[in-house]
């Protein structure tokens, strides 16, 4: 009994002597925040064993703080905290849509001391923390002109930073989220401009002047057009009793929220679902007409889609053919009749030459060289003179 304690001991002595205390590698960073923004902190301790990491929030001034212990999902599930213990701790509490009553001190505490939460031990909590400040303060008054642009061909965008005394360091414009180069300023102005020379599908979107204040404040002009609707292919084929798939695509902002087909320049649009001919699959940027089991007499013709957004509606057309199901065999029959008769004809050529061939042989064989008959005549000559 005495040799296991001995060895219980120094087991316990070895434990302690490569157990090392909890240590913050990177400590969560103070930040001031506009209402509705969001907020990240986040903190890195080491130890052996490896910490455990806790968010805690402190109002009020000292004697009269209240500490309050985060949770994933708090204040309405505005509060999200991920953490790892991997080779450390690592930890990060995510905040959002800010409000006043989110202002205030938040700490990361950790520990791995094995009674850190043992409350009737000596001493009762042994952590170490690290603390930051998150300040909300209302959104600086930014005043736009125009404030919204609709269904125009060119526009001056403004915007004018007021009763604000946040120190301004530059700006920039952003479309759709993405920065404008050549609008970026290093100027400390509250009044910036961006020129629109010419509103297409392509440049109409969300437009949003940003002042580089700590921190950054912002606000959104929309840039609206009617939409840009156009066929992905304006002739379609397909084979009959087979299945006919017509597509058409929109650009542009704002996308349309109604998507409507018609056949022939009909007046009456194409209902989707009411038979098991037509189905129709449509997103806000793309719309597709199916067309089941293809007949020559009644689905051959024009197709019109229309989108509408808020602005108007604008349409596209598309042609569709409708092949027999045999239209791929007559381009193979023709080959065949072609290759038919091109060996008739060969046939026919070979079987009247080779007669005419052997009977031109026969007769060159007979005739008698002309030299040779000429040879022949001055001899006779010669001996008729030696006879006189």
């Amino acid at each position: 009994m005495k040799l296991l304690w001995a060895v219980s001991a120094l087991l316990l002595s070895c434990l302690r002597a490569n157990a090392t205390t909890a240590g913050f590698i990177k400590s969560p960073l103070s930040q001031m925040k506009l209402i509705s923004d969001s907020a990240e902190l986040h903190c890195e301790v080491i130890g052996n064993p490896i910490p455990e990491v806790q968010w805690w929030f402190i109002e009020g001034e000292e004697p009269n703080e209240t500490f309050t212990q985060l949770s994933d999902g708090a204040r309405d599930d505005r509060v999200q905290i991920n953490a790892t213990y991997i080779a450390h701790a690592t930890s990060t509490i995510h905040l959002t849509s800010l409000t006043f009553n989110d202002s205030g001190t938040y700490e990361c505490r950790a520990s791995n001391d094995p009674d850190r939460n043992e409350l009737k031990k000596t001493p009762k909590i042994k952590w170490i923390r690290s603390q930051a400040n998150v300040i909300v303060i209302e959104n600086p008054n930014i005043i736009t002109q125009p404030e919204e642009v609709s269904n125009q061909t060119s526009a001056l965008l403004t915007c004018n930073l007021t009763e604000s005394s946040l120190p301004i360091k530059g700006s920039h414009w952003t479309h759709n989220g993405k920065l404008i180069e050549e609008s970026k300023s290093s100027v400390a102005t509250p009044y910036i401009v961006f020129q629109l020379n010419k509103i297409t599908h392509t440049s109409s979107g969300k437009y949003e002047c940003v002042f580089l204040t700590d921190p950054e404040v912002k606000k959104t002009i929309e840039v609206k057009i009617l939409p840009h609707v156009v066929a992905y292919k304006h002739s379609e084929h397909g084979n009959e009793k087979d299945k006919g798939v017509l597509v058409c695509l929109s650009s542009g902002y704002p996308l349309p929220t109604d998507w409507t087909w018609f056949k022939d320049g009909g007046q009456t649009p194409i209902i989707n679902g009411t038979t098991d001919k037509y189905e129709i699959k449509s997103t806000p940027n793309k719309t597709t007409l199916v067309i089941e089991n293809l007949s020559i007499e009644e689905d051959i013709g024009d197709y019109v889609c229309s989108g509408t957004n808020e602005i108007g509606t604008t349409s596209d057309q598309i042609h569709l053919r409708v092949r027999s199901r045999l239209a791929a065999l007559w381009p193979f029959l023709g080959i065949v009749a072609e290759v038919i008769i091109l060996v008739t004809i060969i046939f026919i050529y070979e079987k009247r030459r080779k007669p005419d061939e052997i009977t031109d042989d026969d007769d060159s064989g007979a005739a008698p060289l002309k030299t040779n008959s000429n040879a022949n005549h001055k001899d006779k000559n010669v001996r008729q003179r030696n006879s006189n």
